[in-house]
């Protein structure tokens, strides 16, 4: 008889596992998949995911690059994920506060930095998502669009967005009127209004535009008004 029911896992041939499978069949047995939430927002945290496959035949089918997925499909992989015991993962938390006393991009790695960190058992070698990051404490390689091409990139990206998603649904409680539940700290048109409306929280970034600029408008001189 067919067999009517979905695949459970994914397959240890499939192709998004073959910069793990590389990887693995060099000195490398734990390989950590990194990525990132949250860095182009106007408000909350960026917040990096570690993921580590210790049995490649029992990663949840359908992993992939988080924003190609429903919100209903994060979830039900980010519960599969937790629950699956072979899966080692862990978190790295950069606040808003944080971000604006050095930057971004140095932000944003040290997310990287303490999720892998945090991996028990220790990762031995790492696969990041986009460009090249300093500072990692292990031997790593960078993949463009690691999260469509790595599972363990994927997994981690659904981590991290799933993470800070229910991180900016508490803030929406903390901070009615900013729509925080609903665009996640982005610049869209209902948090620019709202920042015009209700002024900024202490979760903006606030060398971030327009963010800075509502804190510290332009002084006009009589000059600039003819």
């Amino acid at each position: 008889m067919p067999n009517n029911h979905p695949q459970e896992y994914l397959a240890p041939s499939d192709k998004l596992l073959a910069y793990e499978s590389t990887v693995r069949s060099g000195e490398f047995s734990f390989i950590a998949g990194i990525d990132e939430a949250g860095r182009g927002c106007l408000a909350g945290p960026v917040v990096a995911a570690a993921v580590v496959f210790t049995d490649f035949s029992k990663i949840p089918a359908g992993v992939n690059d988080s924003k190609a997925l429903t919100h209903e499909k994060r979830m039900s992989l980010r519960e599969k994920l937790l629950a699956e015991p072979s899966v080692k993962w862990a978190v790295g938390i950069v606040s808003a506060e944080e971000i604006d006393q050095s930057d971004i991009l140095r932000a944003t790695w040290k997310a990287m930095r303490l999720a892998v960190e945090q991996l028990i058992p220790p990762a031995q070698f790492i696969l990041v998502d986009g460009n090249p990051v300093k500072g990692l404490p292990l031997p790593s390689q960078n993949i463009v669009k690691g999260d469509a091409n790595s599972a363990s990139v994927a997994a981690a990206s659904i981590l991290a967005k799933t993470t800070r998603d229910a991180m900016m649904d508490e803030y929406e409680l903390q901070y009615p009127g900013y729509g925080f539940a609903v665009h996640k700290g982005y610049g869209t048109a209902q948090h620019l209004e709202a920042l015009q409306n209700l002024g900024v929280t202490p979760i903006h970034r606030k060398t971030f535009e327009p963010v800075r600029l509502i804190l510290h408008p332009p002084e006009y001189t009589q000059q600039d008004l003819f």
